[in-house]
């Protein structure tokens, strides 16, 4: 299954406006709700307005700010990851964020208008790990399940994973991180990466 497949899924239903006038909600599932109706908002104000959506714009302020891009990073590479020095780590997640937000900008672009259910949530007192699940109706398709790995830290409420059907969508690149690692090393897989995001920004 394909990243993009996951990150079209995710980002339709999901965004992040930290910058917002309330203070953001406490709990995750309520978190989702919200940023959810922000994105959709700028969608269809623009859509009235008959301007096109500044789509980076709106990943840079809204979405990215609610993942947590280096334990997603840390996930993806794997076992790998405490081999890497602090300044490798640093360039790999910086690479890796920068390959994220391409394909969020590039896959939020074709967001359509669908109803999405969030499943209740049961939060024990204290937790700070937890699955928020979502349902996108689809005209004439079937439902699509994706369910967010959330962690409460000092920024809030983060996503770390997100899973369409059951499937992650960072462990998706685990297994070619791993052979590029083998192939060629830390190194080798910073600058694959950075090569992809020059190649990404050359065809935007």
């Amino acid at each position: 299954m394909r990243p993009r497949l996951f990150l079209c899924a995710a980002l339709i239903s999901c965004g992040a406006q930290a910058q917002l006038i309330a203070p953001p909600p406490s709990r995750p599932d309520e978190l989702m709700r919200t940023v959810t109706a922000e994105v959709v908002a700028v969608f269809k104000a623009d859509f009235g307005a008959g301007r096109p959506t500044d789509v980076d714009a709106l990943v840079e302020k809204t979405i990215a700010p609610l993942f947590d891009f280096r334990r997603m990073t840390s996930m993806a590479v794997g076992r790998n990851w405490p081999l890497a020095s602090e300044e490798q780590q640093d360039a790999l997640v910086a690479e890796f964020r920068r390959l994220l937000v391409r394909t969020y900008s590039s896959s939020i672009s074709g967001y359509r208008d669908q109803d999405i259910d969030y499943r209740p949530l049961r939060l024990v007192p204290g937790e700070t790990e937890v699955l928020v699940r979502s349902l996108i109706q689809r005209r004439g398709a079937q439902a699509l399940a994706v369910d967010y790995e959330m962690a409460n830290g000092i920024a809030g409420w983060r996503v770390h994973d997100v899973k369409l059907e059951g499937v992650s969508l960072v462990i998706t690149y685990r297994e070619s991180f791993a052979a590029t690692v083998r192939e060629s090393g830390i190194d080798g897989l910073i600058k694959a990466l950075s090569e992809k995001n020059r190649k990404n920004a050359g065809a935007g």
